[in-house]
């Protein structure tokens, strides 16, 4: 059930009525205590505007809080819409295993089988990349190739046709390596296979069906509701609006742009909880297909970025002390939205920021909520021990690179340092980052002096090795082969 809300003496929003309600397993959620947490911790870490939504056998409990936008203090509410960045990607992930259902796609069958236009620069490594690999990130293909294709209905199949013979990151099958390009890549099959838009199958296929009215994919329709303002700023600090409320291309549609309210996503979660079927009992994807998203296909080497470890068919899959799990995290360009599922409880949580300190909102909050109606004991935050292991760093100097970056890695008395440039057509995104690595392991550092660029804290550094023997190093999930 979704709660009505009204405006507080403080200026958040919160559920009015019945502020103490019992779910059907009898566990009692405190509602009133909940807004009041999302309240304090949304302030402390200066996120302009807040939206959780928790399911609890079924009931989806909405709150809200803050404001839209800090110019015109438009107040959020329950029914406003974000950018859930790649949290878009279970959206596509889940419409890829529908056609699977439905008999029109095998997940090991070569992609060219179905987009003969697909290619890498390599055509026997093209003839290798499957369906399957796509989705659970391990089939090679880079994550920050960006091109805008235009607004036209034909932006993904430009999209797919200007990424060909843009570098692997490593070769298919051999590694989990982030990938938002193979996710257009599955994009454009739904688009193949169903005759459709991409945006199009989306809302057809699966947004209603469920009954998710208040999700959408284009600008002109988000504009219909209250949609949050994405606001940037330095750490510590009230951010202030962003220039531009929208700064994606349509093609980032299939891996970044899916706009929703967090009750939506929480509802969206309830149909895989319930094994494939929505609120009115229709089947809107087996239960086989919903049971393989959550199988884990590959284990991650970087399990703090996102606090993955592993991936399955589209899910980030997690293991808290022998609790299981699954979501998504995304962001786009001043927004951040989180998604956890726990299967063994009933229970998901979506919350959906503007802004700020997202990252430490959500640990903390979802630290609390996990713990109380489902168990769960979080990580704490990554850190290096107060006295960091004696590392033997020579092994790892050297350079790496992947489609857009070049990784230094360079030993200064002893100490680790790495310089992150950005190269080819991410050049003019950032200057290039100077950072020290406190060694958390013989191969994981903490990365210093990141600042705002990657996170607010320390930057999970990962050297490990391919299977060819190659030695790679992960940051921000992506595999960065060492190349000198």
């Amino acid at each position: 059930m979704s709660n009505n809300v009204s405006w507080d003496e403080q200026g958040n929003w919160a559920a009015k009525g019945t502020w103490g309600t019992r779910d059907s397993a009898g566990r009692k959620l405190d509602l009133a205590h909940w807004q009041s947490r999302l309240d304090e911790l949304r302030a402390k870490h200066h996120v302009p505007a807040a939206s959780l939504a928790v399911l609890v056998d079924g009931a989806v409990h909405e709150l809200a809080s803050g404001v839209l936008h800090r110019g015109t203090g438009v107040e959020a509410t329950t029914d406003s819409v974000y950018q859930m960045g790649s949290i878009a990607k279970i959206y596509t992930a889940t419409l890829i295993m529908q056609l699977v259902d439905a008999g029109r796609l095998d997940l090991d069958a070569p992609v060219v089988d179905v987009l003969p236009e697909f290619s890498v620069a390599d055509p026997e490594v093209t003839r290798m990349i499957t369906t399957r690999q796509l989705l659970s990130h391990t089939s090679g293909l880079t994550c920050d190739f960006t091109h805008d294709s235009g607004r036209g209905d034909d932006c993904l199949a430009r999209y797919v046709e200007a990424a060909k013979g843009v570098a692997l990151d490593c070769p298919p099958g051999e590694a989990l390596s982030y990938s938002s390009v193979g996710y257009n890549v599955l994009g454009r099959i739904v688009e193949v296979l169903t005759g459709k838009v991409w945006d199009e199958a989306l809302k057809d296929l699966l947004l209603t069906p469920l009954g998710l009215d208040r999700t959408v994919t284009l600008p002109e329709e988000a504009l219909r509701f209250r949609a949050a303002m994405s606001h940037l700023g330095e750490p510590g600090r009230d951010p202030e609006p962003a220039p531009s409320w929208d700064l994606m291309p349509r093609s980032a549609g299939p891996y970044g742009r899916v706009i929703a309210t967090a009750g939506d996503l929480a509802r969206l979660a309830r149909m895989h909880l319930a094994g494939g079927k929505a609120e009115d009992g229709s089947q809107v994807l087996s239960e086989e297909a919903v049971a393989l998203m959550q199988r884990r296909v590959v284990d991650s080497p970087d399990r703090w970025s996102v606090s993955a470890d592993g991936w399955g068919l589209g899910w980030t899959l997690y293991d808290w002390d022998g609790v299981q799990g699954y979501g998504h995290d995304g962001a786009s360009i001043g927004q951040y939205g989180y998604l956890r599922v726990v299967p063994s409880a009933g229970v998901a949580v979506a919350l959906l920021t503007n802004g700020g300190g997202a990252r430490e909102l959500y640990a903390a909050l979802y630290r609390e909520l996990l713990a109380e109606l489902a168990g769960v004991t979080m990580p704490d935050a990554f850190a290096p021990p107060a006295t960091p292991p004696v590392v033997d760093f020579a092994p790892l100097v050297g350079t790496y690179r992947r489609e857009g970056v070049v990784i230094t890695v360079t030993e200064r008395d002893g100490a680790g340092h790495l310089l992150y440039e950005f190269v080819d057509g991410m050049k003019d995104f950032s200057d290039p980052l100077e950072i020290d690595l406190v060694p958390v392991t013989e191969t994981v550092f903490a990365g210093t002096g990141v600042g705002a660029a990657f996170s607010e804290g320390y930057m999970p550094v990962t050297f490990s090795t391919l299977l060819d023997g190659t030695g790679c190093v992960y940051i921000g999930m992506r595999c960065g082969p060492k190349v000198a």
